[in-house]
């Protein structure tokens, strides 16, 4: 019993420790960016630097996050989505649709119990669905589409242009397949602009 209160009290020590690693680190990312340290701040920032978009000024503006700067989807609006894992699951308001999705996320894995998980900060895929079309299937399939909406996989392969490009209506260039391996489970390296 009392090894258990020891080991307790060490562990909370420790993580006492890492939590204030961790908000100097949050510190020193807000700073970088300009907002909060969170997955959907940071996220939006890596997306606008990535794949040139516009961020709104509001991080609260109703179902977009910013329009395409350039490229064949210039002026387009984008709801910029990342989750540390990519789990078929995507959060859609169905009343302040985008004209796209635009999903970085971790590995694939199933939906499940996330006890003794880690959800790391990695990208490792990204997708580019079509709003309107993507919520068009899912509701011809009698789906409901909100919070969390399950979407199968096949519309998630259709979707993917890194690191398989299949679909076709955004080309990655080699500059923005590299910026993208730099947040992918392997060593990163500093390149010039970001």
């Amino acid at each position: 019993m009392l090894f258990g209160r020891l080991n307790g009290k060490c562990q909370l020590i420790r993580l006492a420790e890492l939590i204030r690693e961790r908000n100097k680190t949050s510190a020193e990312i807000a700073a970088l960016i300009g907002r909060p340290a969170i997955f959907g701040h940071v996220g939006e920032y890596l997306a606008s630097s990535i794949f040139d978009i516009q961020l709104n000024e509001s991080a609260s503006s109703k179902g977009t996050d910013g329009h395409f700067r350039a490229g064949p989807l210039t002026g387009k609006s984008v709801n910029v989505k990342w989750y540390g894992k990519q789990e078929s699951i995507l959060d859609i308001n169905p009343r302040w649709l985008p004209d796209f999705y635009l999903v970085m996320t971790g590995p694939k894995t199933s939906a499940a119990s996330s006890r003794g998980t880690t959800r790391p900060w990695l990208i490792e895929h990204v997708y580019l669905f079509n709003a309107k079309m993507l919520v068009s299937e899912l509701s011809n399939r009698k789906l409901k589409v909100g919070i969390a909406t399950s979407v199968r996989q096949c519309y998630w392969k259709d979707a993917e242009i890194y690191p398989h490009q299949t679909n076709q209506e955004y080309i990655l260039s080699e500059d923005q397949n590299k910026k993208l391996r730099q947040f992918g489970p392997g060593e990163m390296t500093c390149f010039k602009k970001l």
